[in-house]
């Protein structure tokens, strides 16, 4: 775990509980471990994602103070808290006696809503992913190199799959997801669509998704359905639904979304090898590493010129991306076009185009675009 990444979370705002959310099995408890370690202070750790903590009421939190006096405990750490319900009406009180909070917990849309409504901004979210290219690269002692990012591209960066390559880790992680977090948490019943209908996704990343035409093509029967499952989806950050850019809210509502997922790993796990895309992959790896750093993310399409990522900042197009794993010939005309059209829309100087392992500098019409391969440029994001 990056150490700039644990210091912020020992060292929170006084007052603020420190939220730390993300995808199951991508480190958070690790990282929780790592910072009761460092920390000096007495302090209580609580895991409620067990079987033991199973049939805990708001009414067993008088247990949590009673221990907490015993051993006069100053921070509070509480790994997957969204399971009880109450969790952040203690959390309130606690912060109200002095102590320090930190949690972790893998429904994104739940924690925002809870605290958004009970500890009134007393938070300080923080989101934690699978390894990133850089984080996979330390993790196995390697330098970064095109031959680093290919075997990124196939693995992904779930921990646990990479210190024991089973992908039964995998396997179980989507089960986990699909039957725990969203079938039972949500009243799910027809698991067997909900599963075919993300497996479908999940082959799908960099492609464009519908409600309306995914009803005729998984076994998922109205369109209202599909946008449940995807929001379900998306809380428990497996999928992500990139919107259109426009300057109408609307239009970003009704068009088509590109679904990406949170690791390449999971990719690998639920494709043959003859639909494993390794351009789809590339584009993949670029949007889990652009989602990291930033939110505003979205895809540029304007009478057919498109371009995969324009990022903006405080509602401001600001960074304009496109994704090739080669350019060559037969498509060096259309990926510079989609790219220029969407720098010049926005007034954006300088462009990017991210390839396997192609570098170049093209200067046109003022603009200037680097060609660049994606494991130079993700070694060198900050």
């Amino acid at each position: 775990m990056e150490r700039s990444f644990v210091s912020s979370v020992e060292t929170p705002m006084e007052g603020f509980a420190t939220i730390i959310s993300g995808i199951r099995r991508c480190g958070k408890s690790t990282l929780m471990g790592q910072v009761i370690e460092r920390t000096k202070e007495p302090c209580l750790y609580i895991n409620f994602d067990t079987p033991r903590m199973s049939g805990f009421t708001p009414s067993d939190f008088v247990l949590l103070d009673q221990l907490s006096d015993k051993t006069g405990a100053q921070i509070l750490f509480f790994d997957e808290i969204q399971f009880v319900q109450g969790w952040e009406s203690y959390v309130r009180s606690a912060l109200d006696r002095g102590q320090r909070v930190i949690i972790t917990g893998s429904n994104a849309s739940l924690l925002s809503r809870e605290l958004g409504t009970r500890l009134t901004g007393r938070h300080i979210t923080k989101e934690l992913f699978p390894f990133s290219f850089m984080e996979y690269c330390r993790f196995r002692s390697i330098m970064p190199s095109a031959d680093a990012s290919a075997k990124y591209l196939n693995v992904g960066g779930f921990p646990q799959f990479l210190k024991f390559g089973d992908e039964e880790i995998l396997a179980s992680l989507l089960n986990d997801i699909l039957f725990r977090d969203i079938s039972v948490r949500y009243g799910v019943k027809d698991v067997s669509a909900l599963q075919e209908l993300t497996y479908y996704l999940i082959t799908n990343v960099g492609n464009l998704v519908s409600a309306n035409k995914l009803t005729q093509s998984v076994h998922v029967k109205t369109a209202k359905t599909i946008l449940e499952y995807f929001s379900y989806l998306s809380q428990t950050y497996l999928l992500s639904f990139v919107p259109r850019y426009s300057y109408s809210a609307k239009a970003q509502m009704v068009s088509p979304r590109k679904v990406y997922c949170v690791d390449n790993g999971l990719h690998s796990a639920v494709t043959t090898s003859v639909l494993r895309d390794i351009g789809r992959k590339l584009e993949n790896m670029v949007f889990c590493e652009l989602r990291r750093r930033w939110r505003q993310i979205f895809y540029y399409n304007n009478n057919g010129h498109e371009c995969d990522f324009l990022i903006c900042e405080k509602n401001r197009p600001t960074k304009a991306i496109q994704v090739c794993y080669q350019l060559a010939h037969d498509n060096e005309t259309r990926e510079l076009d989609g790219l220029l059209t969407a720098m010049k829309d926005f007034n954006i100087n300088d462009g990017i185009i991210l390839t396997f392992d192609q570098s170049d500098i093209i200067v046109e019409d003022g603009k200037t675009i680097s060609v660049t391969p994606v494991w130079d440029w993700a070694s060198n994001l900050i």
